[in-house]
């Protein structure tokens, strides 16, 4: 088991997290479905780069119309969240901004949801960044979702239509999978079919973790 402090109270705390096409939001529908509050910080990140934000106003500001939607007004600007993400992926330093711009409204996000759901017996966040972010602290457990690199790299190209190149880009951005494996508290093997990834989870959902 990990050694990094994880949070403690009577809330169980799932922290949901991976690499990139590991298959995290396939897991997370299969726990919102079982009736778990689910929040994602993918989602999060989506909403503080929405049209008239704050957030979609730094990032217009900063990359002008080469990460705006063509015939978005300028002060309700579109990002276009593919040549945005042409961008940052290229370029380390752009992807820092901008991970330095998002970041802390997700970080707020997740607090204010936390403090609504109080009286959930179980909350699921999903963090694909939760490592390399540092907020193993707001989960009281995590589960890395777990497959080969290339499985990921198949399943990038299959949802997203990228190059290979950039589907590579992409997964390297991340840590890989084999570094998060010896932080995580538990592996959900994602290598096979729908059927055994259920049953990994319902063992996972229905087990206390303290008898994982």
């Amino acid at each position: 088991m990990a050694s990094s402090p994880r949070w403690s109270g009577p809330q169980r705390r799932i922290g949901l997290t991976g690499g990139i096409a590991s298959g995290k939001s396939t897991v997370a529908r299969w726990l919102a479905e079982q009736g778990l509050p689910v929040l994602d910080a993918d989602v999060f990140a989506r909403e503080a780069l929405e049209a008239g934000s704050p957030g979609a106003k730094a990032v217009i500001d900063r990359y002008g119309e080469l990460a705006q939607t063509a015939g978005s007004a300028p002060a309700a600007a579109v990002i276009d969240r593919a040549a945005l993400g042409r961008i940052v992926f290229r370029d380390p330093l752009e992807r820092q901004w901008l991970e330095k711009l998002v970041h802390p409204l997700v970080r707020e996000r997740f607090d204010a949801e936390l403090a609504g759901l109080k009286a959930a017996p179980a909350v699921v966040l999903v963090i694909p960044l939760l490592f390399e972010v540092g907020l193993e602290g707001l989960c009281s457990e995590v589960w890395l979702v777990d497959c080969e690199a290339e499985q990921q790299r198949q399943r990038l190209l299959a949802r997203d239509g990228l190059s290979a190149e950039d589907a590579q880009t992409r997964i390297q951005a991340q840590w890989p999978l084999e570094r998060k494996r010896s932080l995580t508290d538990l592996v959900i093997d994602n290598r096979g079919n729908r059927e055994g990834l259920h049953q990994q989870l319902r063992k996972l959902l229905t087990t206390p973790f303290e008898h994982l």
